[in-house]
């Protein structure tokens, strides 16, 4: 992680993220953080409380479980303060603000780290770059009524994700007649909406929304294809960890599955992607070096 990049010299692989520039010559791997009761894995992990009604960050708690993540290697943390499971429920903006902004000025304070907001809320990305975060994790693409121009306003990079319909609903009944070729195109599309209101390439990567309205086989397909997504040229970011895809597969609980998940990590690298978000961070670590010893004797 190197500090602003010089524009005046021939890019880089990587994106910049506010005053910091992620070098992904190497794939780079983005620690979840999710501050929520009602995450699908981790949710109420990170509480003070054992009482998911009274649910409230323990600032400690995460500090702690943030230093583990990046000595294990994560150059990312991404900080989510509301579950977009499936069937989840949405949260009002005052609550997400409140319970996100306090840690990514606490990670900022503690920790040399590129810090990323899980969010649609556009008073939330003006709020979180003005506190240091250098990413916004978008599922909803920047669709949001002014949230394309709230992340222009910033230095920060986004990262625009494909969902088909709303996380309260998406699981219903996911259709499409070619998946890849549609949330490519919904990407790009996105893509060209950003470019037009002011945010640079250096600040783009797509994300084909694993599970985020999709069936066990749109996903396969999917990460199958993930070469398609990286021809754009754009950075790729991958996100499968423990999800419900691979417990289809494997028949196995939501704290089961580590081994599919590095499975799932491997393979997302090997077909293209340059930034994978996970729950094990040391373990998803040393596979991917594996593949990038592999890959550096191609």
């Amino acid at each position: 992680m190197d500090d602003v990049q010089d524009d005046s010299v021939t890019p880089r692989r990587g994106l910049q993220c506010g005053s910091r520039w992620l070098d992904l010559s190497l794939p780079a791997v983005m620690g979840i953080l999710n501050v929520t009761p009602d995450s699908f894995s981790d949710g109420g992990r990170l509480s003070g409380s054992s009482d998911a009604a009274q649910f409230q960050i323990s600032l400690d708690k995460t500090l702690t479980v943030a230093s583990s993540m990046i000595d294990a290697g994560a150059v990312i943390l991404d900080v989510g303060g509301e579950s977009t499971r499936p069937g989840a429920v949405q949260v009002s903006e005052q609550e997400e603000l409140d319970r996100v902004l306090p840690v990514v000025e606490a990670l900022q304070a503690e920790f040399d780290v590129i810090v990323s907001v899980d969010t649609s809320t556009p008073a939330l990305m003006r709020a979180a770059a003005s506190a240091g975060a250098g990413m916004i994790n978008d599922i909803r693409a920047l669709q949001r009524t002014g949230a394309v121009q709230a992340a222009a306003d910033t230095d920060m990079a986004v990262c625009l994700m494909h969902m088909q319909g709303e996380p309260g609903t998406m699981q219903q009944n996911p259709q499409y007649q070619d998946v890849v070729a549609e949330v490519r195109s919904f990407l790009e599309q996105r893509v060209d909406i950003c470019r037009a209101a002011g945010i640079g390439g250096q600040r783009i990567c797509i994300d084909p929304g694993f599970g985020f309205g999709k069936t066990p086989a749109h996903n396969y397909r999917l990460l199958a294809r993930l070469s398609d997504f990286a021809a754009t040229g754009l950075p790729v970011l991958a996100g499968m960890s423990r999800k419900s895809m691979i417990g289809n597969i494997i028949g196995k609980s939501v704290d089961e599955r580590l081994a599919g998940s590095l499975a799932a990590a491997v393979l997302s690298v090997i077909n293209g992607a340059n930034i994978v978000r996970v729950h094990d961070v040391a373990e998803t670590v040393d596979a991917l070096r594996i593949v990038e010893t592999m890959q550096h004797y191609c």
